[in-house]
C-alpha cells in the first residue's frame, strides 16, 4: 500500500508538470503564431503630465549615486519632474545618498531623500510611503541597479499615454552582467525567454502579464482604485497587477527601450533572489485566485493567469517526482513500464519548453550564434534542478501562509 501511494505521488507530479508544459508550449505556439508588432511607437503630446520617479533602496551603497544620477538625466520638463529616493538603509548608503540627492537639487531638479523611521512593508512600504509624499499623476519605478538612457521616460509615457486604459508600461530588462560567467548567461537566457516570449505573448494576447517591480510607469488612478500598495506578499508587484486588471484595467509591455540591471553572480545569491519570487507567487496565487475566476475574464485568461502563478510549484513537483520515483525503483526493483513511458513524453515535453522558449528569444535578442546557445542552454536544466531542492521548503511554507523577510539580493555596480 505504501509502495502504490508513492506510485501515485510520482504519477501526480508527473500530469502536474505536463500541465506546465502546455502552457510553455501555448506561449511558444502563439510566438510563431502571431504576426510582427509593427505598430508605430507612440509620440507624446505637446502638454506633458507631471511624473514621479521612485527609487526604493536599502544597504546598496555601490549602486545608490549612479541610481540617482541617471534618474535626474531622464528627458523631461523640469518642472514636471520629482524624484523620490526611498531609502530605509542602515548603512552608509544613506550617507552616499545625501551628497547624490543634494547635487540633483543644485541642478536644479526637484529631488527628495525620503527616510522612514522603521523598515515597514518593505519594498511596498516604501513605495507607499512615497505616494503620500507627492500626488503626480504618474508614477515610474526604478529598483537600485538599474539604469535607464536618457530617452526612456519620454518613450514611456508616450505608450502609457496612448493607452488611457493602461494602469501601468512595463519595459524589457537587459543586463549589464549577462556575459560574465556561466551562471549570469544561464539566467540571462531564461530572463529572455521571459521578456522576448512570455511577457510579450501574454500583452499582445490581451492577457494578464506581470509587471517586474522596475523599469516600468504606474498610472496613479489605477493603483489607487486597485487599493494601492500591499506588503502582504513577497511579490507587491504581481499583486498590484492582477488588482489592478480585476478592476478593469491592462498593461503595455515595450521591448524598446529597455533598461539594464544586473544578475546574480552567485549560486547561492540566485538561489535567495529565486526562492523569494517563488515564494511571493504562491503568495499572490493564495490571494487572488479566487477573484480571478469569479472575474468577468475570457477562459484564456483565467488558465493562463492560474498557471503562470502555478509555475513556481514545478520546483516542489521536481524534487518530490526524483525522490519518490527513485523510492519506486528501489521498492519494485526496477522501473515501471508506465513510468518510462511517463519519462520518455517528460523528456520530449521539457526539451520541446526549453528549446522553443529560449531559442526563439535568443534569436530575436540575436544573442550569438548556435553553438553558443547550445552550450548556454544545456546549463538551464542543472539550475531547475538546483532551485526544486533548494526551494521546495519556502514554497510549501507559503503555500501554507508562512511569512517571511524580503531578503535583498546583493548589488555590486558591474
Amino acid at each position: 500500500m505504501l509502495l502504490f501511494a508513492v506510485d501515485l505521488i510520482v504519477f501526480v507530479c508527473l500530469l502536474a508538470q505536463f500541465a506546465i508544459a502546455g502552457y510553455f508550449l501555448y506561449l511558444i505556439y502563439w510566438l510563431w503564431e502571431l504576426p510582427p508588432d509593427q505598430a508605430a511607437e507612440a509620440s507624446l503630446p505637446g502638454d506633458l503630465p507631471r511624473v514621479l520617479i521612485q527609487i526604493p533602496v536599502y544597504n546598496e551603497p555601490l549602486v545608490v549615486e549612479r541610481a540617482v544620477t541617471t534618474a535626474g538625466a531622464l528627458v523631461w520638463p523640469r518642472d514636471r519632474l520629482t524624484i523620490q529616493l526611498l531609502d530605509d538603509s542602515n548603512d552608509l548608503t544613506s550617507d552616499i545618498a545625501v551628497h547624490a540627492v543634494a547635487r540633483l537639487r543644485r541642478e536644479g531638479i526637484d529631488a527628495h531623500h525620503v527616510r522612514r523611521s522603521d523598515r515597514s512593508g518593505f519594498k511596498a512600504g516604501a513605495l507607499a510611503a512615497g505616494l503620500e509624499l507627492d500626488d503626480a499623476p504618474y508614477v515610474a519605478v526604478f529598483d537600485a541597479d538599474f539604469v535607464p538612457p536618457p530617452d526612456w521616460l519620454r518613450r514611456a509615457m508616450a505608450a502609457m499615454l496612448a493607452n488611457p486604459r493602461a494602469a501601468f508600461v512595463q519595459t524589457r530588462i537587459e543586463w549589464g552582467n549577462g556575459d560574465s560567467n556561466w551562471l549570469t548567461r544561464a539566467q540571462r537566457l531564461m530572463q529572455d525567454a521571459h521578456f522576448a516570449v512570455e511577457q510579450d505573448v501574454r500583452a499582445r494576447r490581451g492577457v494578464p502579464f506581470q509587471f517586474n517591480g522596475t523599469g516600468g510607469i504606474w498610472r496613479r488612478a489605477a493603483v489607487e482604485e486597485a487599493g494601492g500598495w500591499s506588503h502582504d506578499t513577497l511579490s507587491e508587484d504581481l499583486d498590484l497587477v492582477l488588482r489592478t486588471y480585476l478592476k478593469g484595467w491592462t498593461g503595455v509591455f515595450l521591448m524598446e527601450p529597455h533598461v539594464v540591471g544586473e544578475l546574480p553572480q552567485k549560486v547561492d545569491e540566485f538561489g535567495v533572489q529565486q526562492s523569494r519570487w517563488s515564494k511571493g507567487f504562491v503568495q499572490v496565487a493564495r490571494k487572488l485566485l479566487g477573484p480571478i475566476w469569479n472575474a468577468d475574464w475570457s477562459t484564456e485568461a483565467k488558465f493562463t493567469t492560474t498557471v503562470a502563478l502555478g509555475q513556481q510549484l514545478i520546483f516542489p513537483l521536481l524534487a518530490v517526482g526524483i525522490v519518490g520515483l527513485f523510492i519506486s525503483i528501489l521498492g519494485h526493483g526496477k522501473l515501471l513500464g508506465l513510468f518510462r513511458f511517463g519519462l520518455w513524453l517528460w523528456l520530449i515535453g521539457m526539451l520541446a519548453v526549453l528549446l522553443g522558449m529560449t531559442w526563439g528569444a535568443y534569436r530575436r535578442l540575436q544573442r550569438g550564434d548556435l553553438m553558443r546557445y547550445l552550450v548556454t542552454a544545456a546549463s538551464v536544466p542543472a539550475l531547475i534542478v538546483y532551485l526544486a531542492f533548494v526551494n521546495t521548503a519556502s514554497i510549501v511554507g507559503a503555500g501554507l501562509g508562512k511569512k517571511t523577510e524580503f531578503k535583498r539580493t546583493p548589488k555590486t555596480g558591474i
